[in-house]
């Protein structure tokens, strides 16, 4: 069974003559501990062209220390890292053989690199003896087990590793970088021991440029589109691991990806982009399986939370609470089976398809001042349309009906604005803002036409049972106040997004 810690680490250029400083000067601290020297035997792998290196991911198999075993490190942020850990065995275990799913899709890992330590560890510790931080001098030597040449296939290196104890304020990592650095030492240029190793046994490249800066439409419209690629790729793990808002960012990018492609489509070619649109749709669908489930959760035990005691009659949280969790058993289930699926991996492969040849149409090499606000022009003209036809409609499900597919057109336009914000600037950019805003208010009343379907099928669950259902009808008239006071706000925030669009397509 895996399991996870986050890691905070720096790391130090060091010789094999360097020899740390007085860390018990460092402030905070009361005690060093020298607890000897470590023999650590690490074999890297990947897949033959390096996908997990490429996108700053480590996995190895290590025995020797205090912690054997597979090893999986995902990036957070600079020197932040979180390691999932499984226990050592011959194959790697198939809880992180889904983590890294999207980055290797059906290609096999291979050991490309081993990495045998020689680590002299030193504990810093607190004056009530609680670990503050692991200071470490690592004699490594290192193998290039494939990729490499034979002329580079060995290389070693002497490096200080600085580690962050569990629940240790950062802060504490910049008093040990400045009594380091104030002894000579100075930070490694390299992220990683893998890093370093790839970087110095296999072949000579050429340093990476950056990106060529977007100029025409086209550029503008791919960039963002591998915004969106890149995402969702990057949050697969994220929402295998279960993590907050995880399936929320990840259908947010699908959502995304699938508007530019409809906005633009006088840029991008739509009998190429179109059934890649179709399988976007049906991702988005089936997180949404998870996520609609959990902001349902959320929103119903904040309104019962907001009730006095005296109004709450009968067993309604522990109700609500076996409602939810029996079906965010199966939605979470059902979504970790759909990244587990070969429909996704084709569409990853779809996805990867697109940016390695672009359908560009002949829109895309015009200047971006033109061709994008013709595109959110007619997304403002098609919401405009939309919500007029929702507000003549009287009160009831026709007219709800009518207000999501308002709220859907919004959603789809601010995307597009903000899509195009590198381009055109601060008019995109106050576009985007305001149709955030009508896209909140349609959100907020259809998010209450759900909860009144939810509280409906409670109370009646409740009535069933011989419990009060006063509590549930009651909620339900609250959700039916908010969602004619969302209609209310609506003509205000949408005249205000209105009038911004007007100002974006003149100004560009």
């Amino acid at each position: 069974m895996a399991d996870s810690k986050r890691e905070i680490e720096r790391k130090y250029e060091a010789t094999d003559a360097t020899r740390l400083p007085d860390l018990s000067r460092v402030a905070g601290v009361s005690a060093v501990d020298h607890l000897g020297v470590s023999e650590l035997d690490a074999v890297y792998y990947d897949t033959e062209d390096l996908r997990l290196a490429a996108a700053s991911l480590t996995l190895r198999r290590r025995t020797g220390g205090g912690d054997p075993g597979w090893h999986l490190k995902l990036p957070v942020a600079t020197g932040i890292r979180d390691e999932i850990r499984a226990p050592l065995s011959d194959t790697l275990p198939p809880e992180l053989a889904a983590l890294i799913r999207s980055r290797v899709r059906n290609a096999p890992v291979v050991p490309v690199v081993r990495l045998r330590s020689a680590r002299d560890v030193h504990h810093l510790t607190g004056p009530d003896g609680v670990l503050l931080a692991e200071v470490s001098v690592d004699r490594v030597r290192a193998e290039r087990l494939h990729g490499g040449s034979a002329l580079s296939a060995r290389t070693a290196w002497t490096e200080i590793e600085a580690e962050l104890a569990d629940d240790g304020d950062p802060a504490f990592l910049d008093a040990v970088e400045r009594r380091l650095r104030k002894a000579g030492v100075r930070p490694s240029a390299s992220p990683s021991k893998l890093a370093r190793a790839l970087a110095e046994t296999g072949p000579k490249r050429k340093p990476a440029g950056r990106r060529p800066r977007p100029r025409t439409a086209g550029d503008h419209v791919l960039a963002y589109v591998r915004q969106q690629i890149t995402a969702i790729v990057a949050l697969d793990p994220a929402v295998r691991r279960g993590l907050p808002d995880s399936v929320h960012r990840m259908r947010v990018a699908t959502r995304r990806l699938r508007g530019a492609f409809r906005t633009y489509r006088k840029i991008l070619d739509r009998t190429v982009t179109g059934p890649v649109a179709d399988e976007l749709k049906w991702l988005a669908a089936e997180l949404g399986i998870d996520r609609d489930q959990e902001v349902l959760d959320e929103r119903l035990r904040a309104r019962l939370d907001g009730l006095p005691r005296t109004l709450v009659l009968g067993p309604v949280r522990g109700r609500l609470r076996i409602w939810s969790v029996a079906r965010r058993t199966g939605s979470r289930r059902r979504t970790v089976a759909v990244l587990d699926g070969s429909r996704y991996l084709t569409l990853l492969g779809a996805l990867d398809a697109l940016l390695a040849d672009p359908p560009l149409l002949p829109a895309a090499a015009k200047p971006p001042g033109k061709a994008l606000p013709r595109a959110l022009h007619k997304d403002h003209r098609r919401l405009a349309h939309r919500i007029a036809h929702a507000l003549e409609l009287p009160p009831g499900p026709e007219r709800d009906v009518a207000l999501h597919e308002a709220r859907k057109a919004a959603k789809r336009a601010r995307y597009a604005a903000e899509a195009a914000r590198p381009a055109l600037g601060k008019p995109a950019r106050k576009s985007a803002k305001r149709l955030k805003a009508v896209q909140g208010v349609l959100g907020g009343h259809q998010d209450s036409v759900v909860a009144r379907e939810a509280l409906r099928a409670l109370a009646v669950q409740a009535e069933l049972s011989g419990e009060p259902s006063f509590t549930w009808g009651l909620l339900y008239g609250q959700e039916e106040r908010t969602a004619a006071a969302r209609e209310q706000e609506l003509p205000g925030v949408w005249a205000a997004a209105a009038g911004a669009e007007i100002r974006t397509a003149r100004e560009s």
